[in-house]
């Protein structure tokens, strides 16, 4: 079974500015004051720059959201992140944005490459995010980013 995630992470007043003009954005509130803002094909479309620079190393950035994500991390940090994963290999890459500074990244983790002692690049940007392990295996699993195996499935059912 795969996993697959592309989403920026931060509070939810942080996401806001990202998610209230855009009608294809969706906050979904996660643990320890962090929420999640799915970055599905309909946000990307929604909220791509035609032209603009992409972020290195991302595969499913928008173009031009670099600049959103440092304008919105004047109000407090924020991280984009991307995992993909199938059969227990994968990869993964995140970065940080504060104060409209990148502070951490990107920290791509490439297929079969091993976990660093100092966490995952996505447990490593939710650090920064304020998360804390405590007793779970990391802080991906503390605020639980396992919950859902693909981006879309943390959309709320429109049923």
């Amino acid at each position: 079974m795969g996993y697959s995630l592309q989403a920026v992470i931060a509070s939810d007043n942080v996401l806001r500015d990202l998610a209230d003009t855009v009608e294809e954005a969706h906050i979904v509130p996660l643990g320890q004051h962090l929420a999640l803002l799915p970055v599905t094909d309909a946000y990307v479309d929604a909220v791509t720059v035609p032209g603009a620079p992409k972020l290195d190393g991302f595969w499913k950035v928008p173009r031009g959201f670099g600049s959103a994500l440092v304008a919105c991390s004047v109000k407090g940090p924020v991280a984009y992140v991307e995992a993909e994963y199938f059969g227990g290999t994968g990869t993964q890459i995140a970065q940080v944005w504060n104060d409209g500074e990148v502070v951490l990244g990107p920290l791509p983790m490439a297929e079969k490459e091993p976990i660093p002692a100092i966490g995952s690049p996505i447990s490593q940007a939710l650090r920064q995010l304020g998360a804390v392990k405590g007793d779970h295996v990391d802080e991906f699993d503390t605020i639980g980013l396992g919950r859902h195996r693909d981006t879309d499935d943390w959309l709320p059912d429109t049923d």
